[in-house]
């Protein structure tokens, strides 16, 4: 059934939010500036999003000790990848469409900073190993030319209460070899078997 209230239309759209106050359009920087690029190294975590030739989209976490993004200037950011799912959507999307999003996170800060550009993967075994960590270089490295640079305000953070440890729910897991174990028709002993592989995995897989 159609939806009657769908907006189509970015006039329709700024009839319920209304056109961005010109002060805050001046915070959109086409660089890092020092501020930025400040955020950048205390940032253990960021959200890669890429999108494929077919619109496919993929949101994919990257995280390292703080300082684990390089800035190589003003305009340049080199992401390491570690050993992973092998998966490789962001990496086939990337080769299919460069452009990017980036939202880097910093505990207990509320504000995030993102950055759009466009990307390129490199196996540069110079640069892997300039980004070597826990004694390993990096398998691949993400180079992100920078387009757009701007802090986003807090008020997800805030209104999500992320950041508060008495709202952290407690005992939630992913449950994934109970999801894959069920998809196959198995017992829990598929079940346990895959959570115990993938326990072993984050202990020497990193």
């Amino acid at each position: 059934m159609s939806d009657p209230y769908r907006i189509c239309s970015e006039a329709e759209l700024r009839e319920v939010i209304a056109e961005p106050n010109a002060v805050l359009e001046q915070k959109i920087f086409d660089h890092l500036d020092e501020f930025a690029s400040a955020f950048v190294r205390e940032a253990p975590l960021l959200l890669l999003a890429t999108t494929g030739a077919d619109g496919g989209v993929d949101v994919s976490p990257k995280g390292d000790e703080p300082g684990f993004v390089h800035i190589q200037d003003e305009k340049t950011l080199v992401i390491p990848d570690r050993p992973g799912n092998k998966l490789a959507y962001g990496f086939r999307n990337i080769l299919e469409n460069p452009s990017v999003g980036l939202i880097f996170v910093v505990p207990g800060v509320v504000e995030t900073l993102r950055v759009n550009g466009r990307a390129e993967i490199t196996r540069d075994p110079v640069l892997l190993e300039e980004l070597t960590a826990r004694n390993k270089p990096a398998v691949l490295a993400t180079r992100v030319h920078v387009d757009e640079s701007f802090f986003h305000c807090g008020k997800a953070f805030v209104r999500s209460s992320l950041w508060k440890p008495a709202t952290w729910p407690e005992g939630v897991k992913a449950n994934i070899g109970k999801q894959i174990a069920k998809r196959n028709r198995a017992g829990d002993d598929l079940a346990e078997a895959i959570e115990k592989g993938l326990a072993e995995d984050l202990l020497t897989g990193l």
